[in-house]
Protein backbone atom coordinates (compact mmCIF):
# COMPACT_ATOMS: atom_id res chain seq x y z
CA UNK A 1 0.00 0.00 0.00
CA UNK A 2 1.12 3.75 -0.47
CA UNK A 3 1.30 5.93 2.43
CA UNK A 4 -0.94 8.53 0.47
CA UNK A 5 1.61 11.40 -0.30
CA UNK A 6 1.36 11.62 -3.48
CA UNK A 7 -0.89 14.03 -5.58
CA UNK A 8 -3.88 12.19 -4.11
CA UNK A 9 -3.21 14.16 -1.07
CA UNK A 10 -3.44 17.59 -2.19
CA UNK A 11 -5.58 20.42 -0.78
CA UNK A 12 -3.89 19.69 3.06
CA UNK A 13 -6.48 16.22 3.25
CA UNK A 14 -5.43 13.91 6.27
CA UNK A 15 -2.96 10.74 5.11
CA UNK A 16 -6.64 9.08 6.53
CA UNK A 17 -8.04 9.77 3.11
CA UNK A 18 -5.17 8.84 0.43
CA UNK A 19 -4.96 5.30 2.61
CA UNK A 20 -9.16 5.20 2.41
CA UNK A 21 -9.45 5.27 -1.18
CA UNK A 22 -5.70 3.19 -1.52
CA UNK A 23 -7.21 0.18 0.90
CA UNK A 24 -10.58 0.38 -1.26
CA UNK A 25 -9.03 0.16 -4.56
CA UNK A 26 -6.83 -2.64 -3.43
CA UNK A 27 -9.83 -4.99 -2.31
CA UNK A 28 -10.92 -3.86 -5.98
CA UNK A 29 -7.14 -5.15 -7.19
CA UNK A 30 -7.11 -1.89 -9.21
CA UNK A 31 -3.73 -0.96 -9.91
CA UNK A 32 -2.30 1.36 -7.44
CA UNK A 33 -0.45 3.65 -9.41
CA UNK A 34 -3.67 5.10 -10.68
CA UNK A 35 -4.97 6.33 -6.73
CA UNK A 36 -2.49 9.23 -7.50
CA UNK A 37 -4.59 10.12 -9.94
CA UNK A 38 -7.09 11.48 -7.62
CA UNK A 39 -7.68 15.01 -6.08
CA UNK A 40 -9.69 16.18 -3.32
CA UNK A 41 -10.98 19.84 -2.58
CA UNK A 42 -14.13 21.02 -0.97
CA UNK A 43 -14.83 22.41 2.43
CA UNK A 44 -13.98 20.27 5.52
CA UNK A 45 -15.81 19.03 8.42
CA UNK A 46 -18.47 17.40 6.98
CA UNK A 47 -20.35 14.29 7.88
CA UNK A 48 -19.17 14.93 11.04
CA UNK A 49 -19.59 11.05 13.78
CA UNK A 50 -17.54 9.45 16.26
CA UNK A 51 -16.99 6.86 13.32
CA UNK A 52 -14.83 8.03 10.15
CA UNK A 53 -17.99 8.70 7.93
CA UNK A 54 -16.45 10.87 5.88
CA UNK A 55 -13.70 9.30 5.13
CA UNK A 56 -15.70 6.19 3.86
CA UNK A 57 -17.60 8.55 1.68
CA UNK A 58 -15.00 10.00 0.01
CA UNK A 59 -13.44 6.84 -0.49
CA UNK A 60 -16.17 5.46 -2.49
CA UNK A 61 -16.76 7.65 -4.39
CA UNK A 62 -12.84 7.75 -5.52
CA UNK A 63 -12.52 4.38 -6.73
CA UNK A 64 -15.89 4.60 -8.34
CA UNK A 65 -14.65 7.31 -10.38
CA UNK A 66 -11.07 5.79 -10.75
CA UNK A 67 -13.14 2.61 -11.63
CA UNK A 68 -14.88 4.90 -14.72
CA UNK A 69 -11.85 6.21 -15.72
CA UNK A 70 -10.24 3.04 -16.12
CA UNK A 71 -12.90 1.57 -18.28
CA UNK A 72 -13.13 4.62 -20.41
CA UNK A 73 -9.50 4.63 -20.81
CA UNK A 74 -9.37 8.28 -19.86
CA UNK A 75 -6.30 9.81 -18.08
CA UNK A 76 -8.14 11.57 -15.46
CA UNK A 77 -6.94 13.55 -12.94
CA UNK A 78 -10.65 12.19 -10.61
CA UNK A 79 -11.74 15.07 -8.80
CA UNK A 80 -13.52 14.27 -5.03
CA UNK A 81 -15.11 17.70 -3.69
CA UNK A 82 -16.49 16.68 -0.37
CA UNK A 83 -18.99 19.24 -0.20
CA UNK A 84 -20.72 17.31 -3.57
CA UNK A 85 -19.79 14.01 -1.35
CA UNK A 86 -21.59 15.17 1.80
CA UNK A 87 -24.96 16.08 -0.08
CA UNK A 88 -24.94 13.33 -2.15
CA UNK A 89 -24.78 10.51 0.73
CA UNK A 90 -27.84 12.75 1.81
CA UNK A 91 -29.26 13.40 -1.43
CA UNK A 92 -33.01 11.63 -0.56
CA UNK A 93 -32.97 14.45 2.39
CA UNK A 94 -32.33 17.16 -0.49
CA UNK A 95 -34.97 16.15 -2.38
CA UNK A 96 -38.24 17.96 -3.00
CA UNK A 97 -40.80 17.11 -6.04
CA UNK A 98 -42.46 20.12 -6.85
CA UNK A 99 -41.78 21.80 -3.58
CA UNK A 100 -42.80 19.28 -1.48
CA UNK A 101 -40.59 17.94 0.68
CA UNK A 102 -39.94 14.14 1.28
CA UNK A 103 -40.75 12.09 4.27
CA UNK A 104 -37.83 9.72 4.97
CA UNK A 105 -38.85 7.61 7.69
CA UNK A 106 -42.68 6.78 8.85
CA UNK A 107 -44.03 6.14 12.31
CA UNK A 108 -42.15 3.55 14.27
CA UNK A 109 -39.36 3.64 11.70
CA UNK A 110 -37.26 4.57 14.84
CA UNK A 111 -35.38 3.44 17.62
CA UNK A 112 -38.02 2.62 20.32
CA UNK A 113 -37.48 1.44 24.13
CA UNK A 114 -38.29 -2.18 24.64
CA UNK A 115 -38.56 -3.95 28.22
CA UNK A 116 -34.87 -4.28 28.53
CA UNK A 117 -33.13 -1.39 25.90
CA UNK A 118 -34.40 -0.51 22.57
CA UNK A 119 -34.84 -1.95 19.09
CA UNK A 120 -34.76 -0.23 15.78
CA UNK A 121 -37.77 -0.68 13.72
CA UNK A 122 -38.55 -0.04 10.61
CA UNK A 123 -42.21 0.11 8.87
CA UNK A 124 -41.75 2.59 5.97
CA UNK A 125 -43.43 -0.12 3.35
CA UNK A 126 -47.12 -1.04 4.31
CA UNK A 127 -46.33 -5.11 4.31
CA UNK A 128 -43.40 -4.17 7.21
CA UNK A 129 -45.78 -1.75 8.98
CA UNK A 130 -48.51 -4.70 9.36
CA UNK A 131 -45.70 -7.06 10.41
CA UNK A 132 -44.42 -4.72 13.55
CA UNK A 133 -48.01 -4.61 14.33
CA UNK A 134 -48.91 -7.94 14.32
CA UNK A 135 -45.61 -8.82 15.79
CA UNK A 136 -46.90 -6.22 19.01
CA UNK A 137 -50.18 -8.59 18.99
CA UNK A 138 -52.06 -5.29 17.92
CA UNK A 139 -54.17 -4.20 14.81
CA UNK A 140 -53.13 -1.06 12.69
CA UNK A 141 -55.76 1.07 13.98
CA UNK A 142 -54.39 0.93 17.88
CA UNK A 143 -53.50 3.98 19.56
CA UNK A 144 -49.62 4.86 19.85
CA UNK A 145 -49.85 4.32 23.76
CA UNK A 146 -50.83 0.83 22.98
CA UNK A 147 -47.96 0.37 20.42
CA UNK A 148 -45.57 1.81 23.32
CA UNK A 149 -47.01 -0.44 26.04
CA UNK A 150 -46.83 -3.38 24.07
CA UNK A 151 -43.41 -2.67 23.45
CA UNK A 152 -42.18 -2.07 27.02
CA UNK A 153 -43.34 -5.92 27.88
CA UNK A 154 -41.16 -7.68 25.61
CA UNK A 155 -37.26 -7.77 25.70
CA UNK A 156 -35.20 -6.53 22.37
CA UNK A 157 -34.13 -10.03 21.08
CA UNK A 158 -37.70 -11.47 21.63
CA UNK A 159 -39.54 -8.70 19.58
CA UNK A 160 -36.24 -8.98 17.10
CA UNK A 161 -37.49 -12.42 16.44
CA UNK A 162 -41.57 -11.88 16.61
CA UNK A 163 -41.11 -9.06 13.80
CA UNK A 164 -39.16 -10.97 11.51
CA UNK A 165 -41.66 -14.07 12.22
CA UNK A 166 -44.11 -12.06 10.80
CA UNK A 167 -42.68 -10.89 7.81
CA UNK A 168 -41.44 -7.47 9.06
CA UNK A 169 -37.86 -5.59 10.12
CA UNK A 170 -36.58 -4.94 13.65
CA UNK A 171 -33.38 -5.87 15.23
CA UNK A 172 -32.50 -5.54 18.34
CA UNK A 173 -30.05 -2.45 19.12
CA UNK A 174 -26.41 -3.77 20.01
CA UNK A 175 -23.16 -3.35 21.09
CA UNK A 176 -20.08 -3.50 19.19
CA UNK A 177 -19.43 -6.03 22.09
CA UNK A 178 -22.20 -7.93 21.58
CA UNK A 179 -22.54 -7.89 17.71
CA UNK A 180 -19.23 -9.30 17.77
CA UNK A 181 -20.31 -12.44 19.93
CA UNK A 182 -23.21 -12.94 17.61
CA UNK A 183 -23.09 -15.58 15.25
CA UNK A 184 -24.09 -13.31 12.40
CA UNK A 185 -21.35 -10.47 13.56
CA UNK A 186 -18.63 -13.48 13.78
CA UNK A 187 -19.76 -14.31 10.04
CA UNK A 188 -19.27 -11.13 8.85
CA UNK A 189 -15.73 -10.53 10.87
CA UNK A 190 -14.65 -13.28 8.91
CA UNK A 191 -15.19 -12.38 5.31
CA UNK A 192 -13.61 -9.88 2.98
CA UNK A 193 -15.73 -6.37 2.50
CA UNK A 194 -16.87 -7.68 -0.90
CA UNK A 195 -16.09 -10.34 -3.35
CA UNK A 196 -15.46 -10.21 -7.24
CA UNK A 197 -15.45 -13.77 -9.10
CA UNK A 198 -14.87 -15.28 -12.39
CA UNK A 199 -17.30 -18.06 -12.88
CA UNK A 200 -16.43 -19.48 -16.12
CA UNK A 201 -14.49 -19.03 -19.12
CA UNK A 202 -17.36 -17.23 -21.10
CA UNK A 203 -16.32 -14.47 -23.93
CA UNK A 204 -17.04 -11.25 -22.95
CA UNK A 205 -20.47 -10.05 -24.28
CA UNK A 206 -20.80 -8.04 -27.61
CA UNK A 207 -21.79 -4.31 -26.92
CA UNK A 208 -22.21 -2.55 -29.84
CA UNK A 209 -24.22 0.40 -27.90
CA UNK A 210 -24.24 1.71 -24.45
CA UNK A 211 -24.17 -0.38 -21.82
CA UNK A 212 -27.35 -2.56 -20.46
CA UNK A 213 -27.93 -2.93 -17.27
CA UNK A 214 -30.82 -4.46 -15.83
CA UNK A 215 -31.59 -2.85 -12.83
CA UNK A 216 -33.66 -5.20 -9.92
CA UNK A 217 -32.84 -3.28 -6.48
CA UNK A 218 -34.35 -1.43 -3.89
CA UNK A 219 -34.36 1.74 -1.59
CA UNK A 220 -30.86 3.35 -1.25
CA UNK A 221 -28.12 1.20 -2.29
CA UNK A 222 -28.50 -0.54 -5.23
CA UNK A 223 -30.26 2.38 -6.85
CA UNK A 224 -27.63 4.55 -5.82
CA UNK A 225 -25.48 1.82 -8.29
CA UNK A 226 -26.99 1.97 -10.51
CA UNK A 227 -27.74 5.36 -11.05
CA UNK A 228 -24.11 6.16 -10.97
CA UNK A 229 -23.85 3.55 -14.28
CA UNK A 230 -26.53 6.09 -15.58
CA UNK A 231 -24.83 9.08 -14.65
CA UNK A 232 -21.45 7.24 -16.83
CA UNK A 233 -23.72 6.39 -19.92
CA UNK A 234 -25.07 3.12 -19.11
CA UNK A 235 -28.97 2.16 -20.36
CA UNK A 236 -30.29 1.82 -17.13
CA UNK A 237 -34.05 -0.22 -16.88
CA UNK A 238 -35.39 -0.75 -13.36
CA UNK A 239 -37.87 -3.76 -13.18
CA UNK A 240 -40.52 -3.66 -10.38
CA UNK A 241 -43.53 -5.95 -9.77
CA UNK A 242 -46.75 -4.25 -10.60
CA UNK A 243 -48.33 -4.58 -7.11
CA UNK A 244 -44.87 -3.40 -4.69
CA UNK A 245 -43.27 -0.67 -6.52
CA UNK A 246 -40.78 1.34 -4.75
CA UNK A 247 -41.99 4.64 -2.28
CA UNK A 248 -42.39 7.66 -4.58
CA UNK A 249 -39.83 9.64 -2.88
CA UNK A 250 -37.29 6.83 -3.33
CA UNK A 251 -37.88 6.44 -6.72
CA UNK A 252 -37.90 9.90 -7.31
CA UNK A 253 -34.25 10.28 -5.77
CA UNK A 254 -32.83 7.33 -7.69
CA UNK A 255 -34.92 7.14 -10.82
CA UNK A 256 -32.43 9.92 -12.72
CA UNK A 257 -31.26 8.85 -15.70
CA UNK A 258 -32.86 5.42 -15.53
CA UNK A 259 -35.80 4.53 -17.32
CA UNK A 260 -38.69 2.29 -15.29
CA UNK A 261 -41.21 -1.10 -16.22
CA UNK A 262 -43.20 -3.50 -14.09
CA UNK A 263 -43.19 -7.37 -15.16
CA UNK A 264 -44.79 -10.20 -12.99
CA UNK A 265 -42.37 -12.64 -13.53
CA UNK A 266 -44.81 -15.67 -12.26
CA UNK A 267 -46.53 -14.31 -15.49
CA UNK A 268 -45.41 -16.21 -18.53
CA UNK A 269 -45.41 -13.32 -21.02
CA UNK A 270 -43.97 -10.84 -18.67
CA UNK A 271 -41.40 -13.68 -17.35
CA UNK A 272 -40.75 -14.45 -21.65
CA UNK A 273 -40.01 -9.96 -21.72
CA UNK A 274 -37.59 -10.61 -19.00
CA UNK A 275 -35.53 -13.36 -20.16
CA UNK A 276 -35.44 -11.54 -23.75
CA UNK A 277 -33.80 -8.52 -21.68
CA UNK A 278 -31.59 -10.65 -19.50
CA UNK A 279 -30.33 -12.02 -22.28
CA UNK A 280 -29.42 -8.69 -24.08
CA UNK A 281 -27.92 -7.31 -20.76
CA UNK A 282 -24.47 -6.80 -20.09
CA UNK A 283 -25.21 -6.28 -16.18
CA UNK A 284 -27.76 -7.35 -13.77
CA UNK A 285 -27.94 -5.79 -10.52
CA UNK A 286 -29.97 -7.38 -7.51
CA UNK A 287 -30.95 -5.95 -4.58
CA UNK A 288 -33.50 -8.06 -3.02
CA UNK A 289 -32.92 -10.49 0.16
CA UNK A 290 -30.47 -13.87 -0.69
CA UNK A 291 -32.62 -16.52 -1.88
CA UNK A 292 -36.03 -14.38 -3.23
CA UNK A 293 -34.72 -14.39 -7.02
CA UNK A 294 -33.51 -18.07 -6.81
CA UNK A 295 -36.66 -19.97 -8.73
CA UNK A 296 -35.84 -17.48 -11.60
CA UNK A 297 -32.59 -18.90 -13.77
CA UNK A 298 -30.59 -15.48 -14.31
CA UNK A 299 -27.24 -16.89 -15.35
CA UNK A 300 -26.53 -15.88 -18.51
CA UNK A 301 -22.85 -16.40 -19.78
CA UNK A 302 -20.43 -13.33 -20.07
CA UNK A 303 -23.11 -11.34 -18.15
CA UNK A 304 -21.62 -9.29 -15.12
CA UNK A 305 -24.08 -9.51 -11.77
CA UNK A 306 -23.83 -7.84 -8.63
CA UNK A 307 -25.62 -8.87 -5.50
CA UNK A 308 -26.59 -6.69 -2.92
CA UNK A 309 -27.88 -7.67 0.36
CA UNK A 310 -27.96 -6.71 3.84
CA UNK A 311 -26.18 -8.73 5.99
CA UNK A 312 -24.67 -11.30 3.42
CA UNK A 313 -25.79 -14.59 2.10
CA UNK A 314 -24.52 -16.30 4.68
CA UNK A 315 -25.01 -17.13 8.45
CA UNK A 316 -28.10 -17.31 10.58
CA UNK A 317 -29.30 -13.94 9.04
CA UNK A 318 -28.53 -14.68 5.30
CA UNK A 319 -32.08 -14.69 3.79
CA UNK A 320 -33.41 -11.61 6.48
CA UNK A 321 -34.49 -8.68 4.71
CA UNK A 322 -32.62 -5.48 6.31
CA UNK A 323 -32.07 -1.75 6.02
CA UNK A 324 -28.95 1.01 6.49
CA UNK A 325 -30.45 2.02 9.55
CA UNK A 326 -31.06 -1.88 11.27
CA UNK A 327 -27.17 -2.62 10.25
CA UNK A 328 -26.32 0.56 12.06
CA UNK A 329 -28.71 -0.87 15.00
CA UNK A 330 -27.41 -4.26 15.18
CA UNK A 331 -23.99 -4.06 14.58
CA UNK A 332 -23.44 -1.47 17.30
CA UNK A 333 -22.61 1.57 15.23
CA UNK A 334 -25.72 3.26 17.05
CA UNK A 335 -24.29 2.63 20.26
CA UNK A 336 -20.80 4.11 19.37
CA UNK A 337 -22.61 7.57 17.85
CA UNK A 338 -25.03 7.42 21.08
CA UNK A 339 -24.91 9.57 24.09
CA UNK A 340 -26.14 8.88 27.95
CA UNK A 341 -27.19 5.58 27.02
CA UNK A 342 -29.37 6.93 24.06
CA UNK A 343 -28.72 5.24 20.51
CA UNK A 344 -27.85 7.39 17.68
CA UNK A 345 -27.54 7.29 14.16
CA UNK A 346 -24.73 8.49 11.28
CA UNK A 347 -24.83 11.54 9.83
CA UNK A 348 -25.88 9.52 6.33
CA UNK A 349 -27.03 6.23 5.37
CA UNK A 350 -23.55 6.01 4.92
CA UNK A 351 -23.72 2.05 4.67
CA UNK A 352 -26.31 2.18 1.72
CA UNK A 353 -24.50 5.00 -0.12
CA UNK A 354 -21.16 3.76 0.61
CA UNK A 355 -21.99 0.06 -0.72
CA UNK A 356 -23.37 2.07 -3.85
CA UNK A 357 -20.34 3.59 -5.36
CA UNK A 358 -18.85 0.75 -4.18
CA UNK A 359 -21.00 -1.52 -6.01
CA UNK A 360 -20.46 0.40 -9.15
CA UNK A 361 -16.77 0.45 -9.05
CA UNK A 362 -16.97 -3.43 -8.47
CA UNK A 363 -19.19 -3.52 -11.52
CA UNK A 364 -16.58 -1.22 -13.73
CA UNK A 365 -13.51 -3.33 -12.79
CA UNK A 366 -15.14 -6.42 -13.44
CA UNK A 367 -16.65 -4.83 -17.50
CA UNK A 368 -12.69 -4.15 -17.27
CA UNK A 369 -10.97 -6.97 -16.42
CA UNK A 370 -13.92 -8.96 -18.74
CA UNK A 371 -12.80 -7.25 -21.66
CA UNK A 372 -9.06 -8.33 -21.40
CA UNK A 373 -9.84 -11.70 -20.07
CA UNK A 374 -13.62 -12.67 -20.71
CA UNK A 375 -15.55 -14.90 -18.40
CA UNK A 376 -18.92 -14.39 -16.39
CA UNK A 377 -18.42 -12.39 -13.60
CA UNK A 378 -20.21 -12.23 -9.85
CA UNK A 379 -19.85 -9.39 -7.68
CA UNK A 380 -21.46 -9.88 -3.94
CA UNK A 381 -21.90 -7.09 -1.44
CA UNK A 382 -23.49 -6.60 1.59
CA UNK A 383 -24.17 -3.70 4.04
CA UNK A 384 -22.99 -5.39 7.30
CA UNK A 385 -19.88 -5.16 5.24
CA UNK A 386 -19.25 -1.91 4.66
CA UNK A 387 -20.05 -1.34 8.42
CA UNK A 388 -17.76 -3.79 9.44
CA UNK A 389 -14.91 -2.20 6.98
CA UNK A 390 -15.93 1.60 8.59
CA UNK A 391 -16.18 0.50 11.92
CA UNK A 392 -12.58 -2.07 11.69
CA UNK A 393 -10.51 -0.62 8.65
CA UNK A 394 -10.60 2.96 9.05
CA UNK A 395 -8.72 4.94 11.94
CA UNK A 396 -10.86 6.36 14.24
CA UNK A 397 -10.95 9.76 16.38
CA UNK A 398 -10.11 8.58 20.09
CA UNK A 399 -9.82 11.18 22.58
CA UNK A 400 -7.87 8.66 25.05
CA UNK A 401 -5.26 8.42 22.22
CA UNK A 402 -4.30 11.74 23.25
CA UNK A 403 -4.41 12.46 26.75
CA UNK A 404 -2.12 11.90 29.53
CA UNK A 405 -1.78 12.20 33.20
CA UNK A 406 0.74 14.16 35.66
CA UNK A 407 1.14 14.03 39.03
CA UNK A 408 2.11 17.57 40.81
CA UNK A 409 1.31 19.81 43.35
CA UNK A 410 -2.30 19.96 42.24
CA UNK A 411 -3.22 15.90 42.10
CA UNK A 412 -3.28 13.79 39.19
CA UNK A 413 -4.47 15.94 36.25
CA UNK A 414 -5.36 14.78 33.44
CA UNK A 415 -4.78 16.42 30.31
CA UNK A 416 -4.76 17.06 26.68
CA UNK A 417 -0.87 16.45 24.86
CA UNK A 418 0.24 19.13 22.68
CA UNK A 419 -0.81 18.73 19.19
CA UNK A 420 2.94 20.26 18.52
CA UNK A 421 5.29 17.34 17.52
CA UNK A 422 7.84 17.29 14.82
CA UNK A 423 10.77 14.88 14.21
CA UNK A 424 13.80 15.76 17.31
CA UNK A 425 10.99 17.61 19.23
CA UNK A 426 9.72 17.60 23.30
CA UNK A 427 7.38 14.56 23.77
CA UNK A 428 5.43 16.82 26.78
CA UNK A 429 5.78 20.00 29.06
CA UNK A 430 8.69 19.33 31.44
CA UNK A 431 6.83 20.27 34.72
CA UNK A 432 3.03 19.64 35.71
CA UNK A 433 0.64 22.71 36.64
CA UNK A 434 1.80 23.84 40.25
CA UNK A 435 -0.45 26.05 42.61
CA UNK A 436 -1.22 29.48 41.57
CA UNK A 437 1.52 31.95 43.12
CA UNK A 438 3.58 29.35 44.44
CA UNK A 439 6.68 29.98 42.24
CA UNK A 440 9.24 32.65 43.17
CA UNK A 441 9.43 35.64 40.63
CA UNK A 442 12.63 35.18 39.79
CA UNK A 443 14.12 33.49 36.33
CA UNK A 444 15.43 29.99 36.63
CA UNK A 445 19.19 29.65 36.84
CA UNK A 446 21.45 27.75 34.64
Amino acid sequence: MGDGTGSGMSNGMSNTVGSATELLWAVLDGDPALTDRVEYTGPSGLLAARLPVMDLARATVAVCSLAAVEQAGLPGPVRVDDGAVATAFTSERHLSVDRRRPVNFAKFSSCLRVGDGWIRGHANYPHHRAAFYTALGLTEDAPDTAVYDALRERTAVELETAVYAAGGCAVAVRTPEQWAAHEQGREVAARPLLTRERLDEAPPRRRSGPLRVLDLTRVIAGPVATRTLALLGADVLRIDPPGNPELPDLHADAAVGKRSAALDLDRPSDRRTFDELLDAADVLVTGYRPGALDRFDLYRPGLVTARLSAWGDYGPWGGRRGFDSLVQAASGIAVVEGAEEEPYWLPAQALDHGTGYLLAAAVLRSLTEQDRDGGTRLVRLALAQTGHWLTHALPRYEPERYVTETEGPLGRVRHALSPVAYEGGPAGWSRPPGLPGADDPAWLTA
